[in-house]
């Protein structure tokens, strides 16, 4: 065990890292995917490319690296509920300046008004809905596992 409690790895050995919040990385990662295909349909990528579509190629890119370079870091017991805790709640204010803010420009209605009133509309905006949902549940399970981490780490038995 390293100091702060964590299991520690030798090299090429993997830790279980919690399937609860795995599985919730994974699932914003497909919603996430949901969404960059909305930005696509809407009209945020162009070809040929241009400012705003190597922006918009940097935002997506980053993401996936943080989700794969963390979950790929989580199995090695590199990293813990304290880096998903934090990566969430940038995640959450990305998707509330991205999405919710007053400066945006690309609100929920002009989400949904972009696609004429066919039912793409809704289907956008309920991925978003779902997509916020679930990186708010994952960054709160992850503090939570955190403060759970701490709490046991400094509890525990005295060694030697």
């Amino acid at each position: 065990m390293s100091r702060r409690g964590r299991p520690r790895c030798r090299a090429g050995e993997s830790v279980n890292p919690d399937r609860t919040l795995v599985r919730l990385i994974w699932a914003i990662a497909v919603l996430n995917a949901a969404h960059t295909v909305d930005h696509v349909i809407r009209g945020d990528f162009h070809w040929p490319l241009d400012e705003q579509s190597i922006g918009f190629i940097l935002v997506v890119t980053s993401i996936y690296l943080v989700i794969g370079i963390g979950l790929r870091r989580s199995h090695s017991g590199m990293v813990g509920p304290r880096f998903w805790a934090i990566v969430g709640g940038a995640g959450l204010a990305l998707g509330w300046l991205s999405h919710f803010s007053p400066f945006t420009d690309q609100p929920v209605h002009v989400m949904y008004d972009a696609y004429h009133g066919t039912i793409g509309g809704p289907l956008a905006v309920v991925c978003l809905m779902l997509l916020m949902g679930v990186v708010l549940v994952a960054t709160t399970y992850s503090a939570y596992l955190w403060h759970d981490q701490r709490r046991h780490s400094t509890t525990g038995p005295a060694s030697g």
